[in-house]
């Protein structure tokens, strides 16, 4: 077994962005990752929602369904919105990007063999929505200070990593 194989692998860090592009969560579990100064990551944040802007307007157009195969007099059904970046994969881990309807960005760092990094992803959001959210003292698109977050996100993520 090699030094590489003693480090922490599964999931390895998250980190929410605004829509604005702003960085207002980040937490590393694990030494999976080299570690980042706060301002990288607020670098990291800002290209990442450049990059997904980007790569939102580059898809390509789906061709829209015709009103015969809805039938006379039905409601047209919504287009999906455009995804931009979703999965971006080295050979050392791969990031993950959860967008919400509101705009705010989940990016999950794991490992390249981390199964079900969607479901992971899903519960994340969960947490975010149950303690952070609902939360009366968070103002929406501000830093997330929020302990029972924190002590919740952590649990679950010992909890997948432990898992593997």
């Amino acid at each position: 077994m090699s030094a590489h194989d003693d480090i922490e692998r599964g999931i390895l860090a998250l980190i929410i962005i605004n829509k604005a592009g702003g960085l207002i969560y980040n937490r590393t579990f694990g030494e999976g990752l080299n570690q980042l100064n706060t301002n990288d990551y607020l670098v990291l944040a800002g290209t990442f929602h450049g990059v997904h802007a980007i790569t939102t307007r580059l898809c390509p157009a789906k061709a829209q369904p015709s009103s015969q195969q809805n039938g006379a007099g039905s409601i047209p059904s919504r287009p999906d919105p455009p995804s931009g970046l979703e999965v971006l994969e080295s050979e050392n881990f791969r990031l993950q990007c959860f967008n919400t309807l509101t705009g705010t960005k989940f990016l999950l760092f794991t490992d390249t063999l981390q199964a079900n990094v969607d479901v992971a992803m899903r519960k994340i959001y969960d947490l975010y929505a149950d303690f952070v959210t609902k939360n009366p003292f968070y103002q929406l698109e501000m830093p997330v200070r929020c302990d029972t977050f924190d002590r919740k996100l952590n649990s679950y993520i010992r909890e997948v990593n432990n898992a593997r």
